[in-house]
């Protein structure tokens, strides 16, 4: 096997590969013979038919099919003799297949990029520092007592937190608009559901009331046409209702798994959630602004089959996400493209920073990540024989574990900035990015 391999730029190798023809016709010649012992053809026995007819009837396909298995398996050869570290599957070309001639094939692939990691301490990271505060508190359990609230219609002039059931149609320059109409529309008031202004001038309103309102659309609305302009929307009340809310009792707190006899007690779990969603949502940020770092002090060219591959990914876990009705395939790629473009470039700078810096999932570290995922659950100890009996679930642990050594790597040479923030500002400073 002759081999040659050509950069055609940073990440695509084209090499170029050589098998003697002797090689491929004792394949050929094998695979014939075997084709000609079990081949049923009218006019010979099963085993008798001649190998000159076997050879003309199959002798192409079998070549073909020869051909494809010899050009994998000495591509494969190949890289382990130049020791290529390959990003995704080859385009194989074969270039001279001819019977009698020596087989000469082109493998042109991906490989990783080799990275040099930008100066980290350009690197600007904002670090939300917040509390769960008693305000937080009970705005959190008047949102779990909503949620189980049952309605009253009224007939009282209506108020922030009522649903009223409306019918709207909404005139630019004296013209409806697309979109700008709905009738029997539930719209809880003070939710913020519509554009500002809107459910303000609603308050105040009382079933069987007709009436027009004036709003502007925010600048950054959405639609080009609308953004900006001034709306007028005729507004017609049908029902005014009232929440009930559910009383404080131990039935309504195991609605929410928590086990609690009194409001004291629930209270004191609801914090416990809260300051766990609150670190979680202070971790979140500082990695994004890590991530994003990263990507900005360093040059990065992506292999494109790796981001074919986690396009695919995303594919399949929105198609899970909306039952698994249609073929993921069917999902245009180009909506994947950013965030798969982002999620490798991500993976492969955390892995450089994970091999430059020899960092390591240590085993006393992982344990305590599987101990703080456990003391969520009513039954810890059973969440940590899982875990600890499922090669799988811990290797995730191991990554997640990592993945924060690589970050609290990056902090130490990084700027980081504390900024106060109030709870909800914290939480929603913390969504994941895509």
């Amino acid at each position: 096997m002759q081999v040659s391999v050509e950069t055609t730029s940073n990440i695509e190798r084209r090499m170029t590969i050589g098998v003697p023809a002797q090689e491929i016709d004792q394949a050929v010649q094998k695979r014939l013979q075997e084709t000609a012992r079990t081949v049923r053809l009218n006019g010979f026995r099963p085993g008798k038919v001649p190998m000159s007819v076997v050879k003309r009837r199959f002798g192409a396909s079998v070549r073909q099919e020869v051909v494809g298995e010899v050009m994998r398996d000495n591509y494969i050869k190949a890289l382990q003799e130049q020791d290529i570290n390959p990003a995704g599957w080859p385009q194989l070309e074969p270039k001279v297949m001819e019977e009698g001639k020596d087989l000469e094939f082109v493998a042109t692939f991906e490989v990783l990029p080799e990275i040099e990691l930008g100066d980290l301490s350009k690197i600007n990271v904002e670090k939300p520092v917040s509390e769960v505060t008693d305000k937080d508190i009970d705005k959190m359990i008047d949102n779990l007592r909503r949620q189980q609230a049952t309605m009253k219609e009224v007939k009282r002039k209506s108020k922030n937190k009522d649903i009223v059931t409306i019918d709207f149609k909404g005139y630019v320059d004296g013209e409806e608009f697309e979109g700008g109409s709905a009738e029997g529309h539930r719209l809880t008031l003070g939710s913020g559901q519509m554009i500002p202004g809107f459910e303000k001038a609603i308050v105040g309103g009382k079933a069987g009331e007709e009436f027009p309102i004036e709003v502007t659309f925010p600048e950054d609305y959405q639609s080009e046409d609308l953004a900006g302009k001034d709306a007028k929307f005729d507004i017609k009340i049908h029902k005014v209702e009232e929440p009930q809310l559910p009383e404080m009792t131990p039935e309504f707190f195991k609605q929410f798994g928590i086990e609690a006899e009194d409001e004291e007690t629930f209270r004191e779990e609801v914090k416990k959630n809260m300051e766990r969603e609150l670190k979680q949502a202070v971790s979140n940020k500082v990695k994004n602004d890590v991530v994003e770092g990263l990507l900005e002090v360093t040059e990065l060219e992506v292999p494109n089959a790796l981001v074919d591959q986690e396009i695919d990914r995303l594919r399949q876990d929105a198609v899970q996400r909306f039952g698994g009705q249609v073929d993921f395939q069917q999902l245009p790629k180009e909506i994947f493209q950013d965030q798969a473009t982002r999620r490798v470039k991500t993976g492969l700078l955390f892995q450089e920073v994970v091999k430059a810096n020899d960092l390591k999932a240590e085993p006393e570290q992982v344990d305590a990540k599987i101990q703080e995922i456990a003391s969520t659950y009513e039954q810890p100890e059973e969440v940590i024989e899982h875990f600890n009996n499922n090669a799988e679930q811990k290797a995730q642990i191991e990554s997640a574990v990592l993945e924060d050594a690589v970050v609290d790597h990056v902090l130490e040479q990084a700027k980081v900035k504390e900024k106060k923030m109030k709870y909800e500002e914290a939480v929603q400073a913390g969504q994941p990015q895509r």
